[in-house]
């Protein structure tokens, strides 16, 4: 058997079928039959011991020792990253309930009806997906696009990871002492500086960080003509600011997005989103955030990353009406902005754990280090979504994932599917009324402190040994830098509407729903008061937001005939 990873086919009276269909992807993977349970079990314990990859469990349901279910039960313990998708060839309805269950309980990825003929591709759609979710999670990219060379972890290059991981962008790590990062530390020259990254161009950036990566590879905002004045500019490409790219470029409207870290925002971090429309079998928020920028691009909107937008100004008197968007050393002129900056995560303020920033300790779902957790103890810090979501992900591949929330549960602030998951997940347990409140370790974390909150209210501390800790401990509005002009509430969210103090009102009347106390400045997501903070509604307030940018368009172009119209006259 060669290098390929292993897709596993337990089959048993449908065994020619699938074995044609599977030859589809002999290229690629390794197909390894198995005719029966404790026939898969065996197969793939000798995998195991030989080093093999197992990309992909496929059984057939009706077994002749039992059904894919005890498949997947069985295997799990010895391959928990390995995808698992159950093959239905009869009596499918008597059987899908069942199933569906299981699906939300964590014990499969997806059932499929075996085909009845020729090229099922709705079938082979679902496994594609399936191979590529595990191959950008689990097995990392085959030819990298982007390397990274660094001497020794930190905060720079954790957020350096995250971003290419976040990006999408195919790319390996190397310490500068290993065999392959010294051979593109000799291929850089000798001027090159730690950290390193060699782009997929083949060009060299010495001292990277994840402004100087993205402007190097996305192109800079000095490119932009100071006189030229786009239609929108939008300030943020997390789901309401990617909607709302796609909908103005695609009804016309000269478009440009800038977003200072990586495209996706926060949603672009979550390692499975299953609940957004349209995806059943879920969809990774980089993918989501890749394909919704290709699409934005494929209608003509331009992204800019790398560098934070650090203020919003009216044209001077003398020039038509707009905006300055303001960027470290550029100007971007807009008739209209939208603010969809999203939210921050919020620090933890525990002065001993800053120091293992990049060596255990992260802000965010940390997708990129989910791969160096396996045999250890990683925490994860938050009761929200994205917590979840990255415990479930981490699951797959340490040891122990434990959950540590203030609150006494995770129902108020946690979605009900993501909370089945994690109680059928054996590896992951829920601490509630606990914090971190300290930790240490010889050069990476290796020990936490908790306080724990007695049911009589006494507290005490405990000491638990953790490799890796993930903090997702709610967010704030990313908005301190927009101008004291647009109004916020008491949690420094951007007022809209009828939000706006009416004060602020324009001849009685309030700003459109989504416009904030700025004429021609809108604000969408999770930036804006009274948003709902989930992905769908986000995307939702995005796609809304164009409408209303075109009805402000609408009067600057009438507000300016009406300037030139007794000139005309005359």
């Amino acid at each position: 058997m060669g290098e390929r990873p292993v897709i596993l086919l337990v089959t048993d009276s449908h065994r020619a079928t699938l074995l044609g269909e599977f030859q589809r992807y002999s290229r690629d993977y390794e197909l390894v039959p198995a005719t029966s349970v404790a026939d898969a079990v065996s197969v793939v314990e000798s995998l195991v011991h030989q080093g093999h990859q197992l990309a992909l469990v496929a059984a057939e349901h009706d077994l002749r020792d039992g059904d894919s279910l005890d498949v997947f039960a069985r295997l799990r313990p010895l391959v928990p990253t390995a995808r698992r998708v159950a093959l239905l060839a009869e009596n499918f309805l008597a059987h899908v309930d069942r199933l569906r269950i299981a699906s939300l309980d964590n014990e499969l990825d997806a059932y499929l009806a075996v085909p009845k003929g020729l090229r099922d591709e709705e079938f082979h759609t679902a496994l594609v997906e399936t191979l590529s979710d595990w191959g950008w999670s689990v097995a990392g990219p085959v030819v990298a696009r982007v390397e990274l060379v660094y001497e020794r972890p930190d905060a720079n290059v954790a957020a350096l990871r995250d971003w290419l991981e976040r990006s999408g962008m195919p790319s390996r790590a190397y310490q500068a002492d290993s065999p392959e990062g010294t051979a593109v530390l000799e291929a850089a020259g000798p001027d090159a500086e730690l950290p390193l990254l060699r782009t997929f161009d083949d060009q060299f950036l010495s001292g990277a960080t994840v402004a100087k990566a993205a402007e190097a590879m996305y192109g800079g905002h000095d490119s932009i003509p100071d006189d030229e004045v786009a239609d929108v500019v939008i300030v943020g490409a997390g789901p309401a600011g990617l909607a709302a790219a796609v909908y103005a470029a695609s009804e016309g409207l000269d478009t440009i997005v800038i977003e200072s870290e990586a495209i996706g925002g926060q949603a672009g971090s979550s390692s499975m989103i299953r609940n957004y429309l349209g995806f059943p079998r879920g969809i990774s928020g980089t993918r989501l955030a890749q394909r919704a920028r290709i699409q934005a691009l494929r209608f003509g909107a331009k992204f800019y990353t790398g560098r934070p937008v650090t203020d919003i100004q009216d044209a001077p008197p003398g020039e038509p009406t707009h905006h300055h968007v303001f960027v470290r050393g550029a100007r971007i002129c807009a008739r209209a902005v939208v603010l969809a900056a999203g939210v921050a995560y919020r620090r933890l303020g525990v002065a001993a754990l800053d120091a293992f920033l990049g060596s255990g300790v992260y802000y965010g779902a940390a997708t990129a280090m989910a791969r160096e957790m396996k045999g250890r103890h990683v925490v994860v810090v938050g009761g929200g979504n994205s917590a979840g979501q990255a415990a479930l992900h981490l699951a797959k591949f340490a040891d122990k994932v434990t959950i540590v929330v203030r609150r006494d549960g995770l129902a108020a602030t946690m979605s009900e599917y993501l909370i089945r998951e994690i109680d059928a997940t054996g590896n992951v347990e829920v601490r509630t009324s606990t914090q971190v409140v300290g930790g240490g370790g010889d050069g990476r974390l290796e020990w936490l402190d908790l306080e724990v909150r007695e049911a009589g209210g006494g507290v005490h501390l405990e000491r638990v040994d953790a490799g890796g800790l993930c903090l997702l401990i709610g967010a704030d509005p990313a908005c301190d830098w927009v101008p004291a002009t647009v109004t916020r509430d008491a949690k420094n969210h951007l007022q809209t509407g009828r939000d706006v103090p009416k004060d602020r009102w324009r001849d009685g009347h309030p700003p459109a729903s989504l416009e904030t106390a700025v004429p021609g400045v809108f604000a969408a997501g999770d930036i804006r008061a009274g948003s709902m903070k989930r992905v769908a509604a986000a995307a939702g307030e995005g796609a809304t937001v164009v409408a209303l940018v075109h009805d402000h368009l609408a009067k600057l172009r009438a507000e300016e005939f009406t300037d030139v119209l007794p000139e005309a006259s005359a």
